[in-house]
């Protein structure tokens, strides 16, 4: 054992380790600790047992927002990757744009009948199959599952390796921000309002597939965020607007819908989040939220009817 040098007489002195000098105290008790004792706090630094009562005194670390503080605030999006990767892997090795799971998946607002070689006719399932041609379903005749596949489904490489590339920069984020369940919330319910809007304003036996309208809501998300705090936006607005560009521009094969839905979406649903106020606060964001989800569903059944 080192034997440790005698303190300069009048130097404070660490109160765990009265042996050695201490400049340094504590933040909140105001004693003095070596490095040994130090521990990173918001502002300077805390001596252990300052450290152990905060832990005990305080709640569970929570967000701005109200949400748990997550302890990886990249697992979710990871997730989010990892299901659309396996759904655009189960794709490519069933034939591609050719394979059944693009017709199961992909959002179709009404059902066709296809009898090859790129014929289509407007029949009934029934009339369909009886005929020898493949149906191909749509939401308007049951197949409401689309409506949230669509969003994992992906058929070309460069399509999901924008989207997830911009999950795993803006996820994040978000997830630290808002906490996990919540930022799940949102990233679901912004791809619901992006197909939503497909399934009013998009061609009506055309297949739409793409995370895009809940990445959109991610961006629309993180610039209410941004003025809510009163942060520096515009590297925001220029992705967004970047963005929106490219769906301009790229109109003929880009779903403008489920990019206006999704974002339009991610706007009220983080307005939801981030506005609510302090008393009440997660009542008032899952009543938000819900009337959000009854507005989409609304809004389908709607369609439903109308299409039908």
């Amino acid at each position: 054992m080192t034997d440790q040098p005698a303190p300069t007489a009048g130097v404070p002195t660490c109160y765990r380790h009265p042996g050695r000098e201490s400049h340094i105290r504590c933040q909140r008790c105001n004693r003095p600790i070596c490095p040994d004792c130090m521990r990173d706090a918001a502002v300077g630094f805390q001596c252990p047992e300052c450290v152990a009562e905060g832990r005990k005194t305080t709640r569970s670390g929570r967000t701005a927002f109200g949400g748990l503080r997550p302890g990886n605030a990249g697992l979710t999006s990871y997730v989010l990757i990892a299901i659309n990767a396996a759904v655009w892997l189960a794709i490519l090795v069933t034939g591609g744009a050719s394979s059944r799971l693009v017709d199961l998946l992909a959002l179709r607002p009404n059902g066709l009948c296809d009898l090859g070689q790129g014929r289509g006719v407007d029949v009934s399932q029934a009339l369909c199959t009886a005929n020898g041609g493949t149906w191909l379903p749509g939401v308007a005749d049951g197949a409401y599952w689309q409506l949230i596949t669509s969003a994992f489904t992906h058929v070309e490489l460069l399509h999901i390796g924008f989207n997830m590339f911009a999950l795993y920069v803006l996820g994040p984020q978000l997830e630290m921000v808002l906490g996990r369940s919540r930022y799940l919330a949102l990233y679901l319910l912004s791809a619901l309002a992006g197909s939503a809007l497909v399934y009013w304003a998009a061609p009506e036996f055309t297949p739409t597939v793409g995370a895009s309208g809940a990445i959109f809501g991610l961006m629309g998300a993180l610039l209410v965020i941004a003025h809510k705090i009163g942060g520096d936006y515009r590297q925001v607005l220029l992705w967004i607007g970047l963005n929106f560009l490219f769906t301009v521009v790229g109109h003929g094969y880009i779903s403008w819908q489920g990019h206006v839905g999704g974002f339009v979406g991610g706007l009220v649903i983080a307005g939801i989040l981030v506005y609510a106020p302090r008393q009440n606060r997660t009542l008032v964001q899952v009543a938000g939220l819900s009337g959000v989800a009854v507005l989409i569903a609304v809004s389908v059944v709607l369609r439903t009817a109308a299409l039908g």
